[in-house]
């Protein structure tokens, strides 16, 4: 109780300076917490050399596609995907950056469980081939009805 009273008596200031060290603190223990806590680094090293990345056309995409965020959903058949279950930082943006961020999120997971580097590039290019299959199996949807909404095929 004393703690939760401590931190109720806290700046807008200090709370933030609290919460920033909590977050660096986490983010120092392994390359995979840097990686999933620090989105806009993420998008910094994105912006850096934007010619690199190809464009999608601009769906609704996660913003923080990592590998923290995925998990399984059933439907009401009781089948199960896996799937984005975080959605609090979703935007209209390009799907690459999605694609960029989950397989770097993969990568380093990969690194740090001492996986073989061909394991990593298999992982990586098996998440490459599932989104294309992804894209590929979908029946093509007339948006032309309403141009306001953005299609995300997965």
């Amino acid at each position: 109780m004393a703690k939760a009273a401590s931190i109720q008596s806290l700046s807008r200031n200090e709370l933030t300076t609290l919460l920033t060290k909590r977050r660096n603190l986490k983010m120092a223990q392994s390359p995979h917490a840097y990686v999933r806590g620090n989105t806009t680094q993420f998008y910094e090293w994105l912006a850096e050399d934007e010619h690199s990345v190809c464009v999608g056309p601009p769906v609704w995409i996660c913003g923080d596609c990592h590998i923290g965020n995925l998990g399984p959903i059933a439907n009401s058949e009781g089948r199960i995907a896996i799937q984005i279950r975080d959605l609090d930082q979703t935007v209209i943006g390009n799907p690459a950056h999605d694609l960029i961020r989950i397989g770097l999120s993969l990568a380093t997971v990969a690194r740090n469980s001492v996986l073989p580097g061909m394991t990593t590039a298999r992982m990586i290019e098996t998440l490459a081939k599932g989104y294309l299959r992804g894209l590929v199996s979908r029946v093509p949807v007339d948006t032309a009805a309403a141009p306001s909404i953005h299609i995300v095929f997965k």
